[in-house]
C-alpha cells in the first residue's frame, strides 16, 4: 500500500524499523510529487532499499528538530528545497516577500536564509561525525566559489560554509544511489571521492587525475576578470562526454574538487523515476493549515523531458540539468495521465505537458549522442546550427494521444516553447496544432527584449526571428478562425541593457498597443552567464566590457519604462526620458510615451493665452 514516507518517529516504528538509513531534511513542505526534487531523491532511494526519514521545514533555532529520527545509520541529505533559499526570500529589490509557495498556507519564514548552510551547521552541532550530503538546486548552483547577490559578495563553495562532506549536483539519481551504496558497503564518507555528479573536499590534490585547476579562492576575490575566466571554464565543463574534473583552492581549507557530471537519464530510467509510487500530494498534516500552494500549479501537470539546448545566459539550466534532453515514453506518460483521470479532484484538464522547454523532446543533433554538447557554441543562438535536429512530429503525437485519453477533455502547453525553434521548422503542423487544441486565447513566450544587442547578451535570437514568429502565428489563427494573442514574457536592467535600450523597448510596447502586467527585472541569481556579466562588468566568453545597470534607481527606471502607463510610474519614466535625451517623448504626440505635467502644460497656456494665474479670465 502507497504511504508517505515516515515524518517522525512514531511513522518509522508503525513501519517496523529501529532506525532509519538516511534523514532527508528539506527546507520545503514535504510534498510528494515528482516535480518537487525531494520527492525524486527519496523515492529514488526507497526503491533501492533504503530506508528513508524526512524531516521537513526544522526549526534550525532548535537542535532537537534535527533529532526526530536519531543519528540515521549512513547519513543526513541536506536540500534547501525546490527554489534557492535567497530567491525565495527575497525579490530583486532585496525586500521579503510576502509569501513562500512551498509552505503550509503560503507562510514565510519557516525556513532560514541560505537555508542549506544552516541546516547542515545544525546538524553538525549535534552529529560531529555524521555524514552530510548536500543536494538541490541550492548547493547544485553553489557548488564552488560563487557570486552572491543578496551580500553583494563572492562567496565560498558551499561546502566550505556548510561543514557538509559532500555535494551532489545536478538532478541526482545517479549520484545519490551511488553514495548511498558506498557507505552502506562501509566506505568512509571522506573515501567517497570517486562518484560523477559530486563535489567532494581534499586536503590536497594526490589522488585527484586530468584536472583543470581554477584560481585560487583569494585570486577570484581579488581579481574579478579571473572570476570571469574561471566561471566559463566551468560553463564550458558541463557535459557528461567532455567535462574535466575541476579544482579550487581554499588555501587552508584544502580544494573543492568538482567530478565531471553524471549522465544524463536514459528514456527507461526516466520512466522508472516518474513512475515511482508518490502519493502527488503534501503531507495529510498540512491540510489544517490550507496545504502547500504550489502543489496547486504541478499537480495536474506532466513532466515529459528535462534537460535544455536553449542556452539562455539568465538561465541555470545549463549548470543544473545540463543541456542534453531526456524525456520519458509516450506510454510512461500515458500511465500518469490514467492515474490523473481517478484523482477525486480532476475536472478532465491537464494544465501542461513539458519541462524546461515543451517542444525539445530529443537531443539537438545527433552528433552530441557521441560527442557531447559543443563547449563553445550554442545550438540556437546567435543562429540555430546547421546540425540542429528539428522536429515536432514525437512532442505532437503525444499531445493528441493525451487529448484523445478517456476521461481528459482539455491539454494545455504551459511551459513554454521556444519560438525560434518552432521557426526552424519550415512545417506548419506544430504552431496549427498548438493554436487549434493546446491554448486557451493565450499564447506565452520569452522574446525577453528587441535591442539585439542586449538580446546577444541575454543568449536569444535577434528580434527579427521574433517578429517572423508573430507574423506567422497570426496567419495560422486567422486560417482557423481564431482570435489568439501573444503575451510576451519581457526582462528590464539585464547587462548590456542603457537607459537607451530600455526607452526603445518601452517604444516596442507602445507599439504593439500593450502594457505588461508584470515585468522580470533581471535577478542575479547563482551560477549564470548573465550573473557572471553583471558581478564582473565582463562578458566571460569574449571578455569584453559589458555595461551593467547595478544601481538600483536605474533598475527602477528601467522596469517603470516598459509600464510607462502606470500613473505610478511617471517620475521615473521621465526622469530616465531625459537621462537618455529622448524628450521627444514626453508630449501629446501619439509616439509620446508620457504627457507633460499637468501643471506645467497649464503655464504653458497661461502665458499663450494671457490668462490670470488662477486660470480664469476677469
Amino acid at each position: 500500500m502507497k504511504d508517505f514516507l515516515p515524518v517522525c518517529r512514531e511513522d518509522m516504528e508503525k513501519r517496523g524499523w529501529q532506525e532509519v538509513d538516511f534523514v532527508y531534511v528539506c527546507g520545503d513542505a514535504y510534498v510528494d510529487h515528482p516535480s518537487f526534487g525531494a520527492a525524486i531523491i527519496t523515492r529514488v532511494l526507497e526503491a533501492h532499499g533504503y530506508r528513508i526519514g524526512f524531516i521537513a521545514q526544522p526549526d534550525w533555532r532548535d537542535e532537537k528538530s534535527i533529532q526526530v529520527f536519531g543519528m540515521p545509520r549512513l547519513g543526513f541529505l541536506v536540500s534547501g528545497g525546490n527554489m534557492d533559499s535567497m530567491v525565495n526570500h527575497y525579490t530583486v529589490s532585496k525586500k521579503r516577500r510576502n509569501q513562500d509557495a512551498y509552505t503550509p498556507g503560503g507562510k514565510i519564514g519557516r525556513r532560514p536564509d541560505y537555508a542549506s548552510v544552516v541546516y547542515s551547521n545544525l546538524i553538525r552541532r549535534v552529529y560531529k561525525k555524521v555524514p552530510i550530503i548536500l543536494g538541490g538546486i541550492e548547493a547544485s548552483l553553489r557548488r564552488l566559489a560563487h557570486y552572491d547577490y543578496w551580500s553583494d559578495s563572492l562567496k565560498h563553495s558551499i561546502l566550505i560554509d556548510s561543514q557538509a562532506n559532500l555535494l551532489i549536483y545536478g538532478m541526482g539519481e545517479h549520484a545519490v544511489v551511488e553514495v548511498a551504496d558506498a557507505l552502506a558497503s562501509g566506505i568512509d564518507i571522506s573515501d567517497i571521492t570517486f562518484i560523477r555528479g559530486t563535489v567532494f573536499r581534499a586536503k590536497n590534490l594526490d589522488s585527484v587525475y586530468d584536472y583543470i585547476e581554477l584560481p585560487s579562492y583569494d585570486e577570484l576575490r581579488s581579481d574579478k576578470k579571473k572570476y570571469a575566466e574561471s566561471f566559463y571554464t566551468q560553463y564550458c565543463n558541463t557535459d557528461a562526454k567532455t567535462a574535466k574534473c575541476l579544482v579550487e583552492s581554499y588555501g587552508n581549507n584544502g580544494y573543492a574538487v568538482q567530478n565531471p557530471p553524471s549522465e544524463p537519464l536514459t528514456g527507461l530510467e526516466m520512466d522508472d523515476v516518474y513512475e515511482l509510487p508518490y502519493m502527488r500530494a503534501y503531507h495529510p498534516d498540512y491540510e489544517k493549515e490550507g496545504g502547500v500552494p504550489a502543489l496547486a500549479e504541478i499537480k495536474f501537470s506532466i513532466t515529459s523531458n528535462r534537460g535544455c539546448f536553449g542556452g539562455c545566459n539568465f538561465c541555470a539550466l545549463t549548470f543544473h540539468q545540463g543541456r542534453v534532453i531526456q524525456a520519458r515514453s509516450h506510454d510512461s506518460i500515458l500511465r500518469e495521465v490514467e492515474e490523473m483521470t481517478k484523482a477525486e479532484d480532476f475536472k478532465g484538464n491537464i494544465h501542461d505537458v513539458g519541462g524546461p522547454t515543451a517542444d525539445f523532446r530529443h537531443p539537438s543533433c545527433e552528433r552530441q549522442k557521441k560527442y557531447g554538447v559543443c563547449q563553445n557554441r550554442q545550438c540556437l543562438t546567435p543562429k540555430p546550427c546547421g546540425n540542429l535536429k528539428v522536429d515536432h512530429k514525437d512532442y505532437l503525437s503525444l499531445l493528441e494521444k493525451i487529448r484523445k485519453f478517456p476521461g481528459v477533455k482539455r491539454v494545455f502547453v504551459r511551459s513554454g516553447i521556444r519560438f525560434d525553434y518552432v521557426m526552424a521548422d519550415p512545417d506548419d503542423a506544430f504552431l496549427r496544432e498548438l493554436c487549434r487544441h493546446y491554448i486557451s486565447g493565450q499564447l506565452r513566450v520569452a522574446p525577453e527584449h528587441i535591442s539585439d544587442a542586449v538580446l546577444d547578451k541575454m543568449g536569444k535570437p535577434h528580434n527579427e526571428v521574433y517578429q517572423k514568429f508573430i507574423k506567422r502565428y497570426q496567419r495560422v489563427n486567422a486560417k482557423y478562425g481564431k482570435e489568439q494573442f501573444v503575451v510576451p514574457y519581457l526582462m528590464s536592467s539585464h547587462p548590456g541593457s542603457t537607459l537607451k535600450q530600455a526607452v526603445e523597448l518601452a517604444e516596442y510596447i507602445r507599439d504593439m498597443g500593450y502594457m505588461p502586467e508584470q515585468v522580470q527585472d533581471f535577478y542575479p541569481t547563482p551560477s549564470t552567464l548573465s550573473t557572471c556579466m553583471y558581478y564582473t562588468g565582463v562578458d566571460p566568453r569574449t571578455m569584453e566590457e559589458v555595461y551593467v545597470p547595478v544601481s538600483p534607481h536605474e533598475k527602477a527606471m528601467q522596469r517603470a519604462l516598459i509600464q510607462y502607463r502606470n500613473p505610478a510610474n511617471y517620475d521615473l519614466v521621465r526622469e530616465a526620458l531625459c537621462r537618455a535625451g529622448r524628450q521627444d517623448l514626453i508630449g501629446f504626440g501619439e509616439k509620446c510615451l508620457i504627457a507633460p505635467r499637468k501643471e506645467r502644460w497649464r503655464e504653458k497656456k497661461w502665458k499663450k493665452n494671457k490668462l490670470p494665474k488662477n486660470g480664469k479670465r476677469g
